[in-house]
């Protein structure tokens, strides 16, 4: 089945605007495959920051993302054979990954192995640019975000819950710096394109937020018999 053929839902936003857990809980509904697009790019940071790479040379940054050595299983991530789940989730790999998320080379090199990901029966995707440049044929795109308050609140609770040290005050302040990069960025930037529909969970709960996106994949699978409807 070609890749046009295959449903993709999109859920792009920013930092913390929780369309990780949104999108993995929309495809465990649906029996679709799930791809984590952040944590690409977090891998890649931590690879970086586990090899002492000067940041500023984007060839060899380049050549290490095509060989990135990882492995999804479930909930677990490896990198290079070491499980690296909580590792790629602290401030300083996200910090590092939307810096280098803004150079073309290694976006360029992790669309082939994101697109990779698209297959039978379907796939529920999460990122910045998934329905604008990686999946823009998706049948359902979606925009989710939040306040910047309340994605600080979310992220600390989060970190707490992990047993990692967390400021909410320099949280915010990460979360609006990493808002501001990631929506001025020159490649690929963060922005609600006009055929993806906008959520905003600032007042929803999770449960919410999965039956809003499930109703609209409904709605698209009512119109069209060849998709697979939950």
């Amino acid at each position: 089945m070609p890749i046009n053929e295959i449903p993709v839902i999109t859920i792009d936003g920013p930092s913390a605007s929780g369309k990780g857990t949104i999108a993995q809980l929309v495809a465990k509904k649906l029996g679709f495959h799930y791809l984590d697009s952040g944590a690409l790019y977090r891998l890649v940071a931590l690879k970086t920051i586990h090899s002492h790479i000067d940041i500023q040379n984007h060839d060899i940054l380049a050549e290490i993302t095509k060989n990135l050595d990882v492995r999804f299983s479930d909930d677990v991530i490896y990198l290079d054979g070491k499980v690296v789940t909580d590792e790629i989730r602290t401030e300083e790999c996200g910090i590092l990954a939307s810096q280098l998320a803004t150079y073309s080379q290694i976006r360029e090199a992790l669309k082939k192995r994101q697109r990779e990901f698209c297959s039978r029966p379907g796939l529920v995707t999460d990122g910045r640019d998934m329905g604008s440049v990686i999946f823009p044929n998706a049948v359902l795109k979606v925009f989710l975000t939040a306040s910047a308050e309340i994605r600080a609140q979310r992220r600390y609770k989060q970190l707490i819950e992990k047993g990692m040290n967390a400021n909410i005050a320099n949280l915010l302040h990460d979360i609006e710096k990493r808002d501001e990069r990631d929506s001025n960025r020159t490649i690929a930037p963060l922005q609600q394109g006009a055929d993806t529909r906008l959520l905003d969970t600032s007042s929803l709960t999770i449960s919410q937020a999965q039956d809003a996106i499930l109703s609209w994949y409904n709605e698209i699978c009512a119109k069209n018999s060849c998709l697979t409807r939950k």
